[in-house]
């Protein structure tokens, strides 16, 4: 893993690409697997696992909760509990990850004991209390100050959680209803849950299902996808391949379509449980090649036209598509991201701001933004400790002279090895 903490230029390529690229394992994938083996009904073993700061947290996390997890290179084998948790009197550190805090949470009500959950200065200011509000209505005693962590959670009146139907809201973030699907097996009564609105990210809701299914849940899921009954069958022990980190993937599919030439990513296709797997999709409707068979997917590219792109449901490739937008044929709005002002920062604030740095004519609205095609000046792009802004304006720079990436070691997130995987990618050009 490489750290970094000066500002890193970016060489433009200067050349087409034509290569292969193998990715790490999908986050996502990685944090959901992990919490169904620690629930199961005894050891299985995980292949391809992320060793990312995301997912460090998670196991850190799974670790301080009493569950044995031994990792060698991308393997993991996971001691799983039956889906109880016989340790109490724990504080555990989500480091600067929502999703491992979203998903600890609800696990956190299996305890025999009191579970803090805290976080970094950043988590601590994400918002937490629809998550609040679920494990209170579940059974179980909270303490925290303004809906945020640090959370204590301790068992209710009548021990384990008892509700046998809940309801969430679907606006705020799909994390407090994946973390709460993932438990319901392990409960006596299982669990029905019921959606309030609009549910965001609906395939990071389905991957969570057919997570579950892989080891042996059984999940009904409605097909507008606003109510799961989930059943008390608890986890099975097995083996789980996770597959490559399709967000990840996002990036090397905008550098052919940037840059020219063919880039395949193995790994990834048809039958992906992945939802950003659909941005190459996006690139096709704008202009680039796009095959995809079962088992890898390669975008060619030549052009980027310009239109209009909901990305509600593939929200992390949104700053990907806006970092490439400048080098389109004409402008481009992106829209259904407005929830994404409450990740790690204001995604759409701040990447309007870095492309103003830039000299390229951006503007945003409460759900989306604009960017007009044009030139591109030279320019430090700050990156908000957001590993997302620093990978997707990376690619900005290899058409653009004179970018410079500050913070690049943020991408240590979730991608360690992107400036490795990048500086191959050039070499082979």
């Amino acid at each position: 893993m490489t750290q970094l903490a000066d500002p890193l230029p970016i060489e433009p390529l200067g050349r087409v690409v034509n290569d292969e690229v193998r990715l790490p394992g999908s986050k996502s994938i990685t944090n959901r697997a992990l919490v169904c083996a620690a629930l199961a009904d005894g050891p299985s073993v995980l292949h391809g696992v992320l060793r990312s700061d995301d997912t460090e947290a998670m196991i850190g996390g799974l670790r301080t909760l009493g569950i044995q997890i031994d990792l060698d290179e991308d393997r993991a084998t996971v001691w799983g509990r039956s889906g109880g948790i016989d340790r109490g009197d724990l504080r555990v550190d989500a480091r600067m990850s929502g999703t491992t805090a979203r998903f600890l949470l609800p696990l956190a009500t299996l305890s025999r004991g009191s579970v803090t959950i805290d976080g970094s200065a950043s988590l601590r200011a994400r918002p937490m209390s629809d998550g609040v509000a679920t494990l209170i209505s579940l059974g179980a005693s909270v303490s925290t100050t303004d809906d945020a962590l640090p959370i204590t959670v301790s068992p209710g009146s009548e021990g384990e959680p008892h509700a046998g139907q809940v309801t969430v809201r679907g606006d705020v973030s799909s994390q407090f209803l994946t973390g709460l699907l993932l438990i319901s097996p392990a409960l006596r009564d299982g669990l029905e849950i019921f959606v309030d609105g609009a549910l965001q990210s609906i395939p990071y809701v389905e991957m969570t299902v057919e997570v579950m299914r892989a080891f042996g849940a059984r999940v009904d899921m409605s097909e507008d996808r606003r109510s799961f009954a989930v059943e008390p069958t608890g986890y099975q022990h097995c083996t789980y391949d996770i597959e490559p980190d399709a967000s990840a993937a996002s990036y090397f599919f905008a550098i052919a379509a940037l840059c020219g030439g063919s880039i395949t990513v193995h790994g990834l296709g048809s039958a992906s449980l992945q939802g950003d797997v659909r941005f190459a999709e996006v690139l096709g409707h704008l202009g680039a090649e796009v095959v995809v068979d079962a088992h890898s997917i390669t975008v060619t590219g030549s052009r980027i036209t310009g239109g209009m792109v909901d990305m509600a449901d593939i929200s992390d490739t949104a700053q990907t598509l806006a970092a490439i937008a400048p080098f389109a044929e004409a402008p481009i709005t992106i829209t259904g991201i407005g929830f994404i002002r409450r990740k790690e920062t204001d995604r759409i604030g701040a990447v309007v701001t870095e492309l103003r740095r830039l000299g390229v004519d951006a503007s945003e609205f409460e759900d989306g933004l604009r960017v007009v095609p044009g030139a591109v000046a030279p320019g430090v792009v700050q990156t908000y400790d957001d590993h997302r802004m620093a990978m997707s304006f990376a690619v900005l720079g290899l058409a653009a002279p004179g970018i410079e990436i500050a913070d690049p070691g943020c991408v240590s997130k979730t991608f360690p090895e992107f400036w490795e995987t990048l500086s191959l990618l050039r070499v082979r050009a």
